[in-house]
């Protein structure tokens, strides 16, 4: 509704509105008990207790099992397109105050539960926004959130940029990549991150573009990478690779993606950055790691930082089994002394499983494995206490003994 004003009532079972109270912003199907009226997908409705007592206010989504996202705790409060404003402007005004709102770098201006826009991504790359949404409730308010992000960051052009695929149908999403407003890159753009420049395909690259949640690890890795041969495994369009190679004065890299656009930009962007001593290669990681333990090759750093291995939480078994393959192959390859530096971006696989899991190579390759650095994402992916499920990315650094 255009006054932002409840359409209906979510009643909540009994004993269930306790993390609400405490301002996650997640309400499941399993705790409703039952709604009074018919919202619309979308439509702003109010949160109650068993017995009536306002707990939130949140937009419906009958289609997900995330029934009600959650953006109020104040029943004075509609959520009305002022709302949205508001909250797109702190976000943007952080980033502002970081350093990172750039017309030649890139950033994330707005990063969903962690500016109190859930469902809403927003990347900026030089002089263009790409927009994720990945609730439906966000949908209708498509056309407000780029007037406001057009008034804020002024960009050249603002592009949509599908969910998963998986979470579009978890969400009854369907939102085309699209052109919202302004002009569109005619090709790859090229964006400044600590002194290096890198090339973003806008249409085709994954997520919106490039691993801005990596920024400052990158740079973290790279001070450990002189005079050693690196390996970058699941390299994408090489940002840990060049890092390593320019800013840490690697003596040579060899950086491995499956996919042949991904090593097409990661070669681009070496040569881009001068750095003659990275070579890419197209090659199956898991394969690849395999083949080059078989050979007897050694290397004194590993970078891992391969997709997502678990969407869900049933899905952590196997994603851990992935992890611990991958690991205990880069720690065969590490000479003594060599550093580890390996990531997980998989939300439901926790800091503590992926410590867990880093023990267990520790124990099957028989070395130690010393925490130097144990990293997340950068500053503009601010995660809020109400809501650790947004502490997806891990990134740790070891010394492999």
């Amino acid at each position: 509704m255009p006054d932002g004003l409840p359409t209906a009532t979510v009643i909540l079972k009994p004993r269930r509105a306790r993390p609400f109270f405490g301002r996650h912003p997640w309400v499941l199907d399993s705790a409703v008990d039952r709604v009074d009226g018919a919202p619309a997908d979308g439509d702003v409705v109010d949160l109650v207790t068993h017995d009536g007592s306002f707990v939130a206010r949140g937009l419906w989504n009958s289609q997900s099992r995330l029934r009600l996202r959650l953006y109020g705790f104040d029943s004075s409060t509609p959520l009305d397109d002022g709302v949205w404003r508001r909250r797109i402007e702190a976000a943007v005004g952080l980033r502002q105050a970081l350093g990172l709102d750039s017309r030649d770098g890139a950033a994330r201006l707005v990063n969903s539960e962690g500016d109190d826009l859930s469902g809403l991504i927003v990347d900026r790359y030089g002089e263009y926004l790409a927009v994720q949404v990945t609730a439906l409730a966000m949908q209708p308010r498509l056309e407000l959130i780029a007037d406001v992000l057009q008034d804020v960051a002024a960009p050249r052009g603002i592009l949509l940029r599908g969910a998963e695929r998986g979470l579009s149908k978890l969400e009854g999403l369907h939102l085309p990549d699209r052109l919202l407003r302004g002009t569109e890159p005619d090709g790859p753009i090229f964006v400044t991150e600590h002194g290096l420049r890198f090339g973003v395909d806008l249409a085709e690259g994954q997520k919106t573009g490039f691993y801005l949640d990596q920024r400052d690890n990158r740079q973290a890795a790279a001070r450990f990478a002189a005079g050693r041969r690196v390996l970058d495994m699941f390299c994408y369009s090489g940002g840990f690779a060049v890092a390593c190679a320019v800013t840490g004065r690697a003596r040579s890299v060899l950086a491995v993606d499956t996919s042949a656009k991904a090593t097409a930009l990661a070669r681009a962007n070496a040569d881009f950055n001068g750095a003659a001593n990275v070579a890419v290669e197209t090659a199956d990681g898991f394969e690849k790691l395999d083949a080059l333990a078989t050979a007897g090759e050694s290397f004194g750093m590993v970078v891992l930082d391969p997709p997502k291995f678990a969407r869900s939480r049933g899905a952590v078994d196997d994603a851990l089994r992935a992890y611990h393959r991958i690991n205990r192959v880069a720690c065969d390859l590490l000479e003594p002394g060599g550093i580890l530096v390996t990531c997980s971006c998989s939300g439901s696989v926790t800091r503590e499983d992926f410590l867990q899991m880093l023990a267990g190579v520790a124990q099957r390759s028989g070395r130690m494995l010393q925490l130097l650095e144990i990293r997340g994402a950068a500053a503009d992916h601010p995660v809020s206490v109400s809501c650790l499920e947004g502490e997806y990315l891990k990134c740790v650094i070891a010394r492999v003994v």
